[in-house]
């Protein structure tokens, strides 16, 4: 992902070593923002119990979803 950027909305996991317990590959997961973290390339996750963690950047894919999709996965939280 691009630390210059804002962080993104939604991720999907493509590492988890060290975290396996608390990240699910290929999960998508929703983010929110911190730019302090980001600019340490840290994204700020929020796990199924609606608690956010700090994670390497390098464990995610930013991805763009359709404005149906978002709105959905948002509502659910």
């Amino acid at each position: 992902m691009d630390s210059s950027s804002t962080p993104p909305r939604f991720v999907i996991c493509v590492r988890n070593e060290d975290y396996e317990a608390s990240l699910e590959r290929g999960k998508v997961y929703r983010t929110t923002p911190d730019t302090t973290a980001w600019a340490h390339h840290l994204v700020r996750v929020i796990d199924e119990s609606g608690e956010d963690y700090l994670y390497p950047e390098h464990y995610f894919m930013a991805i763009e979803l359709p404005e149906a999709v978002e709105k959905a996965l948002l509502s659910t939280s």
